[in-house]
């Protein structure tokens, strides 16, 4: 076995940041090797300013409430205990360029790359998963 788990995030809901970040912080804090590759929509994680504000699903907004009553970090929090465990967090440059971003619009810490930087990581992943 590697050690290593692969997640490509492709949504930018607040449910899926949290998936994103709960699965890469457990594996990482696990001793296991994490990348993250965010694309389209899922750039919004790791944005500065849109991570801040991700939208809740139409209909779930209950769960705003709940998140604060269990003391769940925020999801500019969640991306803080990522990087502090070593998770890799890299954004589509295809993507980036799409969309007219540039590694100034989001967190430090941001490897930039294409499908090819994480293809040669996930390539021997042990677990790869897409949200």
């Amino acid at each position: 076995m590697s050690g290593k788990v692969a997640i490509i995030a492709s949504n930018n809901g607040v449910f899926d940041a949290y998936k994103v970040f709960n699965i890469a912080t457990a594996a990482a804090s696990m001793d296991q090797e994490v990348a993250v590759f965010f694309t389209f929509e899922g750039l919004n994680l790791i944005h500065k300013q849109a991570n801040k504000t991700l939208p809740m699903p139409e209909g779930k907004e209950r769960f705003a409430e709940g998140f604060a009553n269990a003391n769940v970090p925020s999801i500019p929090e969640m991306v803080e205990m990522a990087q502090g465990l070593g998770v890799r967090l890299i954004g589509c440059q295809m993507t980036m360029d799409v969309m007219g971003l540039t590694a100034d619009d989001f967190i430090e810490n941001v490897e930039v790359g294409g499908a090819v930087t994480f293809l040669q990581f996930a390539k021997n992943a042990d677990v790869s998963l897409t949200f």
